[in-house]
């Protein structure tokens, strides 16, 4: 990085860095024959105060998921919700409709 602030953003990314290990975020396996690796990207955004004024660097490192094919790359797909939420979604459908639960 050759801007001014290069410093600010290369403390910012050690930063997410050692957030990330201490969250145990990841998990070093065996990569399979055959399999493609997600790439990655930074993502690089300052926050500022009320005023406009410069308050912090930060910065994220996402997975680019959107690179990989349904058959390709994956075959099953799933949802992030716990049992716990779904099953309350239900009750809320039943209570809401007046319908009655077996």
């Amino acid at each position: 990085m050759s801007c001014k602030e290069s410093e600010l953003w290369y403390n910012a990314m050690k930063d997410e860095m050692s957030s990330m290990r201490c969250n145990d975020v990841w998990d070093l396996v065996e990569f399979p024959n055959g399999a493609k690796a997600i790439g990655y990207k930074w993502v690089f955004k300052t926050k500022k105060d009320s005023l406009g004024n410069i308050e912090r660097y930060k910065v994220r490192l996402v997975a680019k998921g959107f690179t990989r094919k349904v058959g390709i790359d994956y075959t099953k797909t799933f949802f992030h919700v716990s049992k716990k939420d779904y099953l309350c979604i239900i009750l809320a459908l039943v209570a809401h409709f007046d319908l009655e639960l077996q």
